[in-house]
């Protein structure tokens, strides 16, 4: 047998990476985790969900400041802010998360941390800093960085991305977003309640083009309430940096050609796999603008050299890399094998209100040719969000012929959080009665899972086809009050 360095090496100190670095160390492996940046954590911790979730906080209590009066409160007159002061709340978040991904704990765990920029030169081994370093399996989950769009003049123009939006120190006084998917729609509302005017320019008919259109519809309505400026079906021409502000060229749906300007650009236009430089090549590993190729046991052609996370180009959120970093540990670790299984991805836009699904969506049915019914229930009837001024959206239960769950989506305050219950039902394939029957307590958002299955059950309950059995057999007299 081949003595390695390493039983196992992990290229990437994002949420996947760290989930098999301390897994592996814990379970007795000898393990290496390499990392290109400064410090662990990944995209998420330092340029996506923690520091964008800080900043839509800051931006939330703002708007609540200036909107005192519609809780009967008195209006204030709030000075701008002073965009300094939140980027350093926003770091000082990330510095105390940052301490449950220290190189100091993952030395205790007994993970060597190495950082440094490794390229593959044989199947097994790599070289980092001058060195050659072998282990037996490899992991790779480098994540993916912001992909940017091949538009005339964006590569002589200064623009910005999620790398760099969370650590501006001067608020934009305008900015243009190109893209609307959920980072894009996050920080156009965000930027827009912290005072910045916001122009959000879309290709097609709809943002969150993933998400049911007219779920997606009632997000865009709000946003534009609240002041972001929607330029939908409109192709990008060219772009223009003018000293003290940047140009954008569109074309729109009527044909018309538009010069739009702002401050700054924010580029969110999807994301691209961090495949350069690791030498994948020369081993053989299949990638393409994707990612890396990997099959059901997240094995690339190489049967001890995984990948996860990002990189693979799947879903990319840091609850599903560190879903598949588990999958990694059973299947190299513990040699027990295992497949993923991506049924029932939850995922979240934190727009506000939230917009949160699991399982299929009407998009997805239809295009799997499912036959389904749709069942909703609005939030304007949930006595908890009207006492706390939240009445916009609604929850949307899909079920199959059989009535089975085929997915919810939830636009609504707390949506992510109240997807959770779905999460377990939907794990646990519990039936909707089990749920209909339980409690819920009162007033809270919760309260409407319960009502949109107790919707379903009512129409056979409160049926004629009841009451006349429950009138034959008690003699029943009927309705007591009629208008």
């Amino acid at each position: 047998m081949a003595n390695y360095d390493y039983d196992i090496g992990i290229i990437g100190g994002g949420a996947a990476g760290l989930t098999v670095a301390s897994g592996a160390a814990q379970l007795g492996a000898k393990t290496l985790l390499i990392e290109k940046e400064e410090t662990l954590g990944g995209d998420c911790l330092h340029y996506g969900c923690v520091p964008s979730k800080t900043l839509i906080k800051t931006a939330h209590v703002y708007h609540l400041m200036k909107n005192g009066p519609q809780f009967g409160l008195p209006a204030l007159t709030i000075p701008p802010v002073d965009f300094r002061s939140i980027s350093d709340r926003i770091q000082s978040v990330i510095s105390t998360i940052q301490k449950h991904d220290s190189v100091e704990r993952f030395c205790k765990l007994g993970v060597q941390v190495e950082f440094g920029a490794p390229e593959f030169h044989d199947e097994h081994a790599i070289k980092l800093n001058g060195r050659s370093i072998s282990a037996r399996t490899w992991v790779i989950a480098t994540g993916s960085s912001p992909a940017v769009p091949p538009v005339a003049g964006l590569d002589q123009t200064p623009y910005l991305t999620n790398r760099d939006i969370f650590r501006l120190q001067k608020l934009p006084n305008s900015m243009i977003i190109l893209g609307a998917g959920p980072i894009a729609t996050e920080m156009a509302q965000t930027y827009c309640r912290l005072g910045t005017k916001v122009t959000v320019i879309q290709r097609s008919d709809q943002i969150l083009s993933k998400e049911d259109q007219d779920l997606a519809d009632i997000v865009q309505q709000i946003l534009t309430a609240e002041g972001v400026n929607f330029q939908m079906n409109s192709a990008l021409i060219r772009v223009k940096d003018l000293g003290s502000e940047r140009e954008v060229v569109v074309k729109n749906h009527s044909g018309e050609t538009l010069s739009l300007k702002a401050e700054v650009i924010l580029v969110a236009l999807g994301r691209t796999p961090n495949v350069a430089g690791l030498g994948l090549e020369k081993i053989s590993v299949d990638f393409d603008r994707k990612g890396i190729k990997v099959n059901s046991y997240l094995k690339t052609r190489h049967k001890h050299i995984y990948a996860a996370g990002d990189v693979i180009g799947g879903y990319q959120f840091t609850h599903v890399a560190g879903y598949e970093g588990g999958v990694i540990l059973s299947n190299a670790i513990f040699h027990l094998p295992k497949k993923t299984n991506y049924t029932y991805v939850p995922w979240c836009t934190y727009t506000h209100p939230e917009l949160a699904s699991i399982g299929m969506n009407e998009k997805m049915a239809k295009a799997a040719g499912i036959d389904y019914s749709v069942w909703n229930e609005e939030f304007q009837n949930n006595d908890r969000g009207l006492s706390e001024g939240e009445s916009a959206g609604r929850i949307k239960l899909l079920l199959d012929s059989k009535e089975k769950p085929l997915g919810i989506q939830i636009l609504g305050p707390h949506a992510g959080d109240l997807l959770s219950e779905w999460v377990a039902i939907m794990n646990g394939n519990v039936g909707l009665s089990k749920i209909a029957s339980a409690i819920h307590p009162y007033p809270t958002l919760s309260e409407i899972n319960k009502k949109v299955i107790g919707s379903v059950f009512s129409q056979k309950i409160f049926s004629d086809k009841v009451r006349k059995g429950l009138k034959f057999f008690f003699n029943f007299k009927g309705r007591a009050c009629n208008l």
